[in-house]
């Protein structure tokens, strides 16, 4: 571990967020961590920091503790998502009921990186419980996978008939049709997809946070 590099990427983070050493090392519950690392470097303590100390300072610094220890990654990696609608764990969802704007429904923030490209959907319904609960929000990648490619595995889809689901996908009895099960409901056969995603994770209810100034469209 390099210390001054550790402690130019800490600077950076401050500078570009507007804080001070002390403020981020007491919001770290580390008091006193980044001057006594200044202290470090200026003495050749090689001593200077624990990696403990880098992941608790890394969500004060926006960032990740892996970056503040070697610069690997990005140093603001993107936690925030479009949620571009619901979709259903148990009764359809109906995109054009729905009337979803073209930039999605709300923007949120979860509480780990992700990549650019990933879209999330709010989960509505409790067939899949208790591996999905209402409110959950479920993140996909935006390019959509080839309906093959998702047998077995629990996947966002929209069918020919343009309903939403969160299902396990099975091929169904006549070929080009899917099934869809359910942990506690009744599977729905012989479907027609025209879109699947694999389920790349899930943020539950409560763990997911409106971006400042946003808010859920039925509170409007």
């Amino acid at each position: 571990m390099d210390l001054e590099d550790v402690l130019a990427r800490i600077e950076s983070r401050l500078e570009a967020l507007g804080l001070s050493a002390h403020a981020a090392s007491l919001a770290a519950r580390k008091p006193d961590a980044i001057r006594n690392l200044k202290r470090a470097v200026k003495s050749g303590d090689r001593r200077g920091i624990t990696t403990e100390t880098l992941t608790a300072l890394a969500p004060v610094l926006q960032t990740t503790a892996a970056w503040l220890l070697s610069g690997s990654g990005e140093a603001s990696p993107n936690t925030h998502v479009r949620v571009v609608g619901r979709i259903g764990a148990g009764a359809e969802i109906l995109p054009e009921i729905e009337q979803i704007p073209p930039e999605g429904l709300f923007e949120i923030e979860v509480p780990f990186a992700i990549p650019r490209n990933a879209i999330a959907f709010e989960v509505e319904g409790d067939s899949m419980w208790p591996r999905y609960d209402s409110g959950d929000v479920i993140l996909c990648w935006r390019e959509a996978a080839g309906a093959d490619d998702v047998i077995g595995w629990e996947a966002a889809v929209r069918t020919a008939d343009g309903k939403r689901y969160l299902k396990r996908i099975r091929r169904g009895a006549v070929e080009g049709t899917f099934d869809l099960e359910s942990h506690n409901g009744a599977p729905i056969r012989g479907v027609l997809l025209e879109w699947a995603a694999q389920i790349q994770a899930v943020v539950r209810a409560g763990q997911w946070h409106f971006v400042a100034g946003g808010k859920h469209p039925l509170d409007a």
